[in-house]
């Protein structure tokens, strides 16, 4: 175990939550990243079978093996075991760089600070190079005030409630290595479309395969024309068709939801 905090370097604590399962080829390099200079690190793992959870306890003793509740429900687990401040959520796919370790100290000892959030500018690699544009770079509230914060318990892109919301935007910027091949590309976020219209549904919401396939259109260009996407060249050509992918992956499953008896039976 490599977790050992050095209180003289900030004199205000954060806790590093994480949350993960089969994690095994790239969880070192993220808990690395934050050894050492987290006052804790907090992870909860749903069931690895790959040596993620041996990894883990490598660097902190408070590793805990759960079942998979959802992704809000499984931030708040871990969320009710972190004891520092502030919470800095990260996920196993990113690594935070000194740059970025050192403004987070100044930002949070600074005299008069008055934020709950701070948001870190995501570099997000896509085969090779980070994009540069687009919504995969844009900046993520992952450190936050604890005391009063919970999760929304959705399966999918849960967001924070807080007593009360005052951002900073940092400037060194969160190393994020999403996907680990164009299948993995794929199979995440057609998991999370489905997942999102599981959501959906829950709520009473309906769709339809027209819409479905208008929402393509509107997200790719979204992504390829209005945010820039591309800039980034092939890559960003790719990306604006896969979130369009994911869009209309997203509808198309709850119009499944809808329509098909068995398929609702399945969740």
């Amino acid at each position: 175990m490599t977790e050992q905090a050095d209180p003289t370097r900030r004199r205000t604590s954060i806790s590093v939550l994480l949350i993960c399962k089969d994690e095994a080829d790239r969880i070192e390099a993220c808990l690395q990243s934050v050894a050492g200079w987290a006052d804790e690190i907090i992870v909860l793992d749903s069931g690895s079978r790959d040596g993620t959870v041996d990894i883990a306890r490598r660097y902190t003793d408070k590793v805990w093996v759960t079942d998979w509740p959802g992704y809000g429900a499984q931030r708040n687990r871990a969320l009710e075991r972190c004891t520092s401040e502030w919470v800095f959520s990260i996920d196993a796919d990113e690594w935070v760089t000194p740059a970025l370790r050192r403004e987070i100290d100044q930002v949070l000892d600074a005299p008069g600070r008055d934020c709950t959030r701070l948001k870190l500018p995501w570099e997000t690699y896509f085969f090779g190079r980070p994009l540069k544009h687009g919504r995969y770079t844009s900046p993520q509230a992952k450190l936050f005030l604890r005391e009063g914060t919970r999760y929304r318990e959705h399966k999918v892109h849960e967001s924070l409630v807080m007593p009360r919301y005052a951002d900073h935007v940092l400037k060194a910027s969160l190393k994020h290595y999403s996907w680990r091949s164009y299948q993995h590309v794929q199979e995440k976020h057609l998991k999370y479309a489905c997942l999102l219209a599981e959501q959906k549904f829950d709520k009473g919401q309906r769709a339809n395969l027209p819409y479905a396939a208008l929402r393509f259109v509107t997200d790719f260009l979204q992504q390829y024309l209005l945010r820039g996407g591309f800039l980034d060249g092939s890559r960003g050509f790719l990306m604006a068709l896969v979130l369009g992918q994911y869009a209309f992956h997203k509808y198309a499953a709850l119009w499944a939801l809808e329509v098909d008896p068995a398929e609702t039976g399945k969740r």
